[in-house]
């Protein structure tokens, strides 16, 4: 598998979510899939929970 660029799927925009760092084209940011990683959630979980992200995208918040 290659390794995640993360700015393929992470960006900071001002006037979304107060500029923290978010998945592109989503208000959900990094912080948030990393709390639920951390809580124990699983990728499978994570995106049945929220079907517009994908395990790239949650690779991309770890590799951030």
């Amino acid at each position: 598998m290659q390794p995640i660029d993360y700015k393929e799927y992470i960006e900071i925009n001002p006037e979304v979510r107060f500029g923290k760092p978010v998945i592109k084209g989503t208000r959900i940011s990094v912080y948030d899939v990393l709390q639920w990683l951390a809580s124990g959630l699983s990728h499978e979980e994570i995106i049945s929970d929220f079907p517009q992200l994908n395990n790239r995208q949650i690779l991309a918040c770890l590799a951030y």
